[in-house]
């Protein structure tokens, strides 16, 4: 005995993204980018006004570890949120130039 057939195909039910999905991620993005950046910057301060210091080297070597740790984690936070949010508008402005959503520009040459 066969299978029946599945009328709806794959690729029915998987919807395209459009322009919208990708101006509202690039601007999500952007808002995350401009958060981190915010706690960013507040990290750096405190720990330019608050320098760790203790009495053993061993101490001293893992707090400072630690405050290079946390700030770096943020800027890269902070970066990557950004590149995500430039990639995403870059994204948005193909898809209104060449009116095709997110298909390559193979699929949008053919008649």
């Amino acid at each position: 005995m066969t299978k029946p057939e599945s009328p709806i195909k794959p690729s029915d039910q998987v919807p395209r993204k459009g322009p919208l999905s990708f101006l509202s991620g690039s601007l999500t993005a952007g808002l995350l980018a401009w958060l981190a950046l915010g706690l960013s910057q507040k990290l750096v301060a405190y720990y330019a006004l608050h320098p760790p210091s203790y009495g053993s080297a061993i101490a001293q070597s893992i707090a400072t570890a630690l405050k290079t740790l946390i700030v770096g984690m943020s800027f890269l936070a902070t970066f990557s949120f950004a590149f995500i949010g430039i990639g995403l508008a870059l994204v948005f402005l193909r898809s209104l130039v060449s009116g095709s959503g997110s298909a390559p520009a193979e699929a949008a040459e053919k008649p």
